[in-house]
C-alpha cells in the first residue's frame, strides 16, 4: 500500500470520527475512499509509528507529505525550534504544523491556519462550530482560556469561562481542529 498525504488525511479522520462521524463521512465520500480503505490506511500509520526499526517522527511525516510547503523558525518561551508546514486538501486554509526540536524530535503536530488566510470571527460560544477554528484561535478570541489534558495523545482540551450563567465550557480537538463544545 503506498501512504502519502490522502492516505494521512484519513488518519486524521480516523481520530476525527469519535467526535463528527457525519463530518468524516462527508470528507471521506469528497476523498472517494472506503470505510475499509480509511481503517487500513489509520492500520498501516499505526505500524509506521510502532515500528522498532520504524523512522524517527519528523522523517517519517517527510516520507508519508513530502517536502514541507515552509519551515518556520519559532521561539517558544526559551525554546527554538523549527515549525513545518504541509498543505492537505481536505482543509485548503488550514497547514499541518510539526513543531521539532534542533536535534529533530518532535514536539507537536497538528493542525494550524494557514499564514495570510483569515481565520473566522469568533465573537460568542455559538461561533464555535466544529471544523472551522483551531487550538490557538479559541485560546486568543476567549479571554480566560485555559488549557486541560487532552483524552488522547492527539487530543486537545480547552476550558472556556461561560460568559451566560456561568460554569465553565469544554472545547475539544483533534489534532488542533475544534470538534465539539460542551458544559455550562
Amino acid at each position: 500500500m503506498s501512504f502519502g498525504p490522502r492516505e494521512f488525511q484519513l488518519v486524521l479522520l480516523r481520530r476525527m470520527a469519535d467526535f463528527q462521524p457525519g463530518l468524516v463521512e462527508d470528507a471521506r465520500h469528497e476523498l472517494g475512499v472506503s470505510l475499509t480503505e480509511m481503517r487500513e490506511a489509520n492500520k498501516h500509520w499505526q505500524a509506521m509509528v510502532r515500528s522498532p526499526r520504524g523512522r524517527a517522527a519528523v522523517s517519517r511525516y517527510r516520507s508519508v507529505l513530502g517536502p514541507p510547503e515552509s519551515v518556520v523558525p519559532r521561539t517558544i518561551g526559551d525554546l527554538k525550534c523549527d515549525a513545518l508546514l504541509w498543505r492537505l486538501p481536505l482543509w485548503p486554509g488550514l497547514r499541518f504544523e510539526v513543531l521539532c526540536a534542533p536535534g529533530g524530535q518532535v514536539w507537536n503536530d497538528w493542525l494550524i491556519r494557514a499564514p495570510g488566510v483569515p481565520g473566522p470571527a469568533l465573537r460568542t460560544v455559538a461561533d464555535l462550530r466544529p471544523w472551522t477554528c483551531t487550538v490557538d484561535e479559541v485560546a486568543r478570541a476567549f479571554p480566560g482560556a485555559r488549557p486541560m489534558e487532552g483524552t488522547a495523545p492527539t487530543r486537545w482540551r480547552l476550558a472556556l469561562p461561560a460568559t451566560e450563567g456561568g460554569g465553565t465550557l469544554v472545547t475539544e480537538f483533534t489534532y488542533g481542529l475544534l470538534q465539539e463544545v460542551s458544559g455550562g
